[in-house]
């Protein structure tokens, strides 16, 4: 299947999420409290509204790295990029892993 874009961003099909991708991208604590923030969240909020210890460059690469594994999805608005965990697509690629993770 083709990768979906949202405003120009990468955003992987739920058949194209891969197990060490997501390994990978939840393998940051600073990308794991993103994580955790969004779950946190019933609406999709701008990046900038998480707070992390990191720069402003670092920060975007740590959403980019979340992005480009599926864990989340980001779409522009205006100067904004509203961002929203993918739980439903991660539930159904992985049932049970967001969850586990959420939890440890």
């Amino acid at each position: 299947m083709a990768t979906a874009t949202v405003s120009g961003l990468h955003h992987p099909e739920v058949d194209e999420l891969r197990l060490e991708g997501v390994l990978h991208a939840l393998s940051d604590p600073i990308r794991l409290t993103m994580v955790r923030a969004l779950a946190a969240r019933v609406e999709p909020c701008a990046c900038g509204s998480i707070d992390v210890p990191v720069s402003k460059s670092t920060r975007t690469h740590h959403w980019r790295v979340l992005r480009e594994n599926g864990l989340i999805r980001q779409v522009e608005r205006g100067t904004t990029k509203l961002t929203e965990l993918r739980r439903d697509d991660l539930d159904a690629r992985f049932p049970g892993l967001l969850d586990v993770v959420l939890r440890g």
